[in-house]
């Protein structure tokens, strides 16, 4: 994804790759850290937990192996998806969550940036999922990497032929699809959600086509949060979400009257 960027970039960035890059790879660095730390067996000891305690809805009942796998992947992706909407419907959660979409430029690195704090409560919705759920471990294992490329994927500064994107966008979250959820307009942030497959936004009506400014000309981040020694860089993160007031910027805090009318949905 990163020689895709190079070779054929749909924005132009604002910052430097170095300066950017540092910053969020050091949150990955951060944040892998913290898991093996707290969570050694993560998402996958989690399943092997479960299967071995017949726990979870699959557990009990009767299913084709291939069938768990499939009901397993397609369900956790809808937590994924749910979750992700808690995330910018509860202001606390959005505090943290802010930091994900605070990057002053979009690119596959914002595909892994976030708060360590949201990481964990991640994983433990995770494993609650998990252990209703019950799925197969294979399933996890196929989901994990599934979901962690679709993120770079989605988040990827790459240009697809507007005809392929159009197909893609039917089955799974396109870059051009996702990125208008990380635009500065309050209402394009809250929408398209999904991380993997498409159909959720499409079916519960938080589906987005394009940003009103087009790609090129949409500003990426928060309004109120654009210095670069804040936002972008590794200190500044982490205090991100301790930073000004918790209800700014909610899913149901929508600033509509800075809007003119013809652009509100």
């Amino acid at each position: 994804m990163a020689i895709w960027e190079v070779r054929s970039p749909r924005r132009s960035r604002t910052l430097t790759r170095l300066q950017r890059w540092t910053s969020n790879l050091g949150l990955v660095v951060l944040n892998t850290v913290v898991l093996r730390i707290l969570f050694p067996a993560a998402a996958v000891g989690m399943a092997l937990f479960t299967s071995a305690q017949g726990w979870g809805l699959l557990n009990a009942i009767d299913v084709p192996g291939w069938l768990a796998v499939l009901i397993a992947v397609v369900v956790l992706d809808f937590v994924v998806w749910i979750q992700h909407v808690l995330f910018h419907a509860v202001p606390a959660l959005w505090r943290l969550h802010r930091v994900h979409h605070a990057d002053l430029d979009y690119d596959l690195t914002t595909g892994a940036r976030f708060h360590p704090i949201e990481i964990m409560l991640s994983m433990l919705i995770k494993f609650a999922a998990i252990a209703a759920l019950g799925p197969p471990v294979v399933a996890v294992i196929l989901f994990e990497v599934i979901l962690n490329g679709m993120a770079m994927f989605n988040h990827a500064n790459v240009r697809l032929p507007l005809e392929v994107d159009r197909v893609l966008r039917w089955f799974v979250v396109t870059p051009d699809m996702h990125r208008v959820h990380h635009s500065i307009e309050d209402d394009e942030t809250n929408s398209n959600f999904g991380f993997n497959l498409s159909w959720w936004d499409r079916l519960l009506g938080t589906y987005r086509d394009q940003p009103r400014a087009g790609h090129e000309g949409m500003t990426i981040g928060i309004r109120d949060h654009r210095d670069p020694r804040r936002v972008d860089r590794l200190d500044g993160m982490l205090l991100l979400p301790f930073i000004g007031q918790v209800t700014d910027y909610a899913i149901n805090r929508r600033r509509w009257e800075d809007q003119p009318p013809d652009a509100r949905p």
